[in-house]
């Protein structure tokens, strides 16, 4: 083998077999993967991934993505043999509790893991937002000799992935995008769990994404064609100008005699007899388990050699770069660590009492002030811009010619949308906000629930927010969302009261790195509420708060985003009736959760039982608040297609129904 010694099949089959201990070891798992794919795994990292081991999080290294999570025992089997921080008791804890090798791959958890993966398709499109992450740096920062961003984007990829539509809808803006540095490596073994993929998967892969634009190879023997594998990823490199797909034929479980090439090896250890014979058909000694021979080690080891020479050459050049540009070194800097110049407080737009505004509107401002600001704020949105108000006003929309601007024109593909700006937030430096209509949520909740998984920061925009959508009816009229979203763990969701709300959810979201937050906006105008008489919009940065009181209240109503308004003005008119009510504004529950238990029952005296939530959404969730004698104002039926009003009004969302339900209590 011209290119590859002896040596290399040994380091490849060792990859397979402490793979297959860790599933055995574990008594779950799926080998099958791991076994096909360990050629091209080795290859990849042996000869083309930049990547230092001993500083795992440098910035200019390839990304490698896993997006067949599934397949994780292969990633942590390379990982410790290309000597990241991940040790054979590592791999012996696999898939155990609070085990650093989970079952799929967490961000955060393990050093080398790039990005939370395990439903197929995300890695993906994860990978298509690490590499536009990519192009846009290298357009702001690469000066003549100084490629100080210039690396690739690697996914391993299996037939579910391809299957999966948010894999169509990333790769076709990839290919629109023209995105160079974009290469899939396609683990092409024609088996899924219930069976070979002819059952349901006999599209030709090529010419799909050759129509995407992507440049196709194929390997046809994967499974040890090393000099065939390495080829092909030299041409995928060389490519520039398209995204590439390399579809490498392999054999699921390859090299165990009774279960290569059958759906069996995929999800289920292949057996305690099974792994014997394994080894024997790889000449290895069937009783010694988790064992690296000498001569393979020291096989693996060029790989950290060759990544501390890489970041070494690196550190070098970015040296002198500062030194000729030290200015444009400092904003390479502060965007990697996602830090803000000034005191946010000090950009914020101030919106006037007695006006009205969308909380939508109001966002756009509050962007447009940012985007001079905030140089690694970055966005998109799903063919909404003109409706969301979120394009940062002054910068360009990214193109496949020019990548300098900081808008995304994603199309309609919220799904995708959503996966690459986590994949944007994975790679890092720029912060991302995606934006869609509110009822379009459902389209995209994967990747809203793995940035909170993966605790990373992408912000989650969401207009149209309630039945005032109106005329567009029940198919565009959100009612289960917001009880859908609060949910999910560790997602922040805000919904603004009014426009200078809108301005302190920005506060926290730009401080809050690295965590997604959903801020839910208004289509339609509301009040901007009078804080001389009612308390500040900074308040709202403790989640929940008393915004209007009086003495020794009875009756505590509380209500969310454009519901606030309507709540204060039936306050004020039962006050004059002689009635003692408190409005709570619940600008963020999860927020609120997090204050002290003093400050909550300060907000919510337990004392006070006759409360009244006011939501034009689902009840669902709400009544940890109303206790047992309190009354939701909600919505549990589906919209009507009539005006914003009309159908607010008829729902119950009017002073007139607050007051009347005060009075029944």
């Amino acid at each position: 083998m011209s290119g590859f010694k002896e040596i290399s099949i040994k380091s490849v089959n060792t990859i397979r077999t402490l793979a297959v201990d860790m599933i055995q070891k574990a008594n779950s798992g799926h080998p099958g993967l791991p076994m096909g794919a360990a050629p091209m795994a080795y290859v990849l990292f042996k000869n083309h991934l930049k990547a230092d081991p001993s500083d795992p999080a440098w910035f200019d290294r390839d990304r490698f993505v896993l997006s067949a999570g599934h397949g994780s025992a292969l990633l942590y089997s390379m990982l410790h043999l290309s000597g990241f921080d991940v040790t054979m008791d590592d791999l012996k804890n696999f898939r155990q509790w609070k085990s650093r090798t989970p079952g799929h791959p967490e961000f955060g958890m393990t050093a080398g893991v790039e990005t939370t993966t395990g439903p197929l398709g995300q890695g993906i499109a994860n990978g298509v937002g690490m590499a536009i992450a990519e192009r846009m740096l290298a357009s702001r920062f690469n000066r003549p000799g100084f490629e100080i961003v210039d690396h690739y984007t690697y996914v391993l990829t299996g037939d579910g992935c391809l299957m999966e539509g948010v894999a169509a809808e990333a790769a076709s803006l990839a290919g629109h995008l023209r995105l160079g540095k974009l290469i899939y490596l396609y683990d092409s073994n024609d088996i899924s769990l219930d069976g070979p993929t002819s059952l349901t998967f006999t599209e030709d892969i090529a010419k799909r994404y050759e129509s995407y634009g992507f440049q196709v190879i194929t390997v046809k023997n994967g499974d040890t064609d090393l000099e065939g594998i390495d080829r092909a990823i030299n041409e995928a490199k060389a490519d520039t100008g398209r995204p590439s797909l390399i579809i490498i034929k392999t054999t699921i479980g390859y090299g165990s005699p009774n279960k290569s090439g059958k759906s069996d090896s995929h999800g289920a250890p292949l057996g305690a007899d099974e792994v014997a014979l394994v080894k024997k058909n790889f000449g290895m000694d069937p009783e010694k388990t988790f064992f690296v021979d000498e001569d393979v080690k020291k096989d693996f080891s060029s790989i950290a050699e060759n990544g501390k020479k890489a970041k070494k050459a690196w550190t070098e050049m970015f040296s002198k770069y500062a030194s000729s540009d030290p200015e444009l070194a400092g904003l390479f800097k502060s965007m990697d660590h996602l830090e803000l110049a000034e005191n946010i407080e000090n950009i914020m737009p101030k919106f006037e009492t007695g006006t009205k505004i969308a909380t939508r509107t109001a966002n756009g401002k509050v962007l447009a002030a940012l985007g001079k600001a905030v140089p690694w704020l970055m966005g998109g949105d799903a063919d909404l811009s003109c409706s969301t108000k979120t394009a940062i006003s002054g910068e360009k929309w990214i193109s496949w010619d020019d990548f300098s601007g900081r808008n995304i024109h994603y199309g309609v593909r919220e799904h995708a949308m959503g996966a690459i700006a986590n994949g944007i937030s994975f790679h890092g430096g720029f912060k991302p906000f995606t934006a869609t209509f509110f009822s379009f949520v459902d389209y995209m909740r994967p990747p809203v629930r793995l940035a909170a998984l993966s605790k990373i920061g992408t912000v989650f925009i969401f207009t149209h927010d309630s039945l005032a959508v109106g005329e567009d009816g029940p198919t565009h009229q959100p009612v289960e969302q917001l009880a859908s979203l609060r949910c999910i763990p560790g997602l922040v969701t805000m919904r603004p009261a009014d426009a200078n709300e809108t301005s302190v959810a920005w506060k926290y979201i730009l401080e809050n790195k690295d965590q997604p937050v959903a801020l839910i906006l208004t289509r339609q105008d509301v009040p901007v509420i009078d804080r001389k008489i009612n308390a500040p919009a900074v308040d709202a940065l403790k989640g929940g708060y008393v915004i209007s009181d009086c003495n020794d209240p009875e009756i505590i109503i509380i209500a969310t985003g454009s519901e606030v308004s309507i709540a204060l003005s039936a306050a004020e008119k039962l006050r004059k009736e002689g009635k003692k009510v408190r409005v709570v504004n619940m600008f963020s529950a999860e927020i609120f959760e997090k204050q002290s238990a003093e400050y909550k029952e300060k907000v919510l005296p337990s004392s006070i039982s006759k409360r009244i939530i006011v939501e034009a959404g689902s009840p669902f969730g709400w009544h940890k608040y109303a206790k047992t004698e309190g009354v939701i104002i909600g919505v549990d039926s589906f919209g009507v297609s009539a005006p914003g009003d009309t159908v607010l009004a008829n729902f119950g969302f009017t002073v007139e129904n607050i007051i009347n339900t005060v009075n029944k209590l």
